[in-house]
């Protein structure tokens, strides 16, 4: 897979701007660490620890003006701050420990499932109907079924009355897979769901999944993106049409970029890149081959005859080569808008959907 944003040189003119939130982050913590400093990252949830880790392997030479441009943006950022607070209930419960009654604190502790040998099913058996809706409609059926089984009786009949037929019925169904679940089990189904919902909820993924499962198949094959759309699509239709807008392939360029960012663009991709990729789609009779001629229609005419010369002289490009070259350029162009470097052109549809 084609890596981008790759720091193998130094950053570009452009500066800072065009780095991401991620990128800035990670020099940061580069620049506090970089001379022995002390810094402690163990209170991040260990996915965001992972993803720092990813981007500052990905540092290698960045130039003084873009690294004092990013200090002095952080620097600005903290000096903002007027007070901060962990927001995880146990981090407040022990702030305030020593300022309130041990009753309260044990009472706290109890409440959001911090308490030793604490019943998560007690705290969720009083959740708002609304909430435990949408737990039912989000978990599995089988983690549905379980939490039926632990409601009250009268409950659970009325979630059943204004959750989808469909739903129900699977739900109800899968109550027979219970006869032999163990308590620890559903001890744990109700810690996790305890910890997954609410306002303290824990967040394990930074993106939603239709952007998770849009930049998997940004980088997939052809094939393979239209095959399990198709699936998707059989199972849940609204899920299936997210996600095609979340994905941005070669062939959306013309359709969602404005021909005045062209140029900006291409800057940001390497020329081997890019000759690949115009190569590939100019030698086809397909959408690709729009989205070459519109990045050549707003180029300098000198420079979209050279760019023409050079994607003659690529001659024949191997299938799998020309797919990893244009997923390679959109996934830049993507990660472009992403940024807020370029803004893409938003589909009439998708501005109504989201009204």
């Amino acid at each position: 897979m084609i890596q981008t944003n790759d720091f193998n040189a130094t950053v570009p003119a452009q500066g800072p701007c065009t780095l991401s939130r991620r990128r800035k982050a990670a020099l940061v913590v580069q620049m506090m660490i970089g001379d022995g400093g002390k810094l402690s990252l163990t209170d991040l949830p260990e996915h965001l620890q992972e993803l720092l880790a990813l981007e500052m392997t990905a540092i290698r030479l960045v130039d003084k003006d873009t690294v004092n441009a990013v200090a002095q943006e952080f620097s600005s950022l903290l000096e903002a701050i007027g007070l901060s607070s962990s927001g995880r209930p146990d981090r407040t419960i022990e702030t305030i420990s020593e300022h309130v009654s041990p009753n309260l604190v044990n009472r706290l502790r109890t409440r959001f499932g911090l308490a030793e040998g604490a019943d998560p099913w007690a705290r969720i058996q009083t959740m708002e109907e609304t909430e435990l809706t949408s737990i039912l409609t989000r978990e599995s059926v089988q983690i549905g079924a379980v939490v039926l089984s632990k409601l009250p009786v009268e409950k659970a009949a009325a979630l059943l009355g204004v959750l989808p037929g469909e739903r129900a019925r699977r739900i109800t169904i899968a109550m027979s897979d219970n006869k032999d679940i163990a308590p620890t089990t559903v001890d744990k189904i109700g810690k996790a769901l305890l910890a997954g919902n609410g306002p303290d909820k824990a967040i394990a993924f930074e993106k939603t999944p239709v952007d998770r499962l849009g930049a998997i198949l940004n980088n997939s094959t052809a094939m393979t993106r239209d095959a399990l759309l198709t699936e998707i699509e059989t199972e849940d239709e609204k899920f299936a049409n997210d996600v095609r807008k979340a994905i941005f392939t070669f062939a959306d360029i013309p359709h969602r970029v404005t021909p005045t960012d062209v140029p900006n663009i291409l800057r940001a991709i390497t020329p081997e890149l890019l000759t690949v990729a115009m190569a590939a789609a100019l030698a086809e009779d397909t959408p690709n081959t729009e989205a070459a001629n519109f990045i050549l229609d707003n180029i300098s005419q000198r420079m979209a005859q050279a760019m023409r010369e050079e994607a003659q002289e690529q001659g024949t490009i191997k299938p799998k080569q020309a797919e990893e070259a244009m997923n390679g350029v959109a996934a830049i162009v993507k990660d472009q808008a992403d940024n807020g470097a370029i803004t893409f052109v938003v589909d009439e549809d998708e501005d109504d959907d989201a009204g």
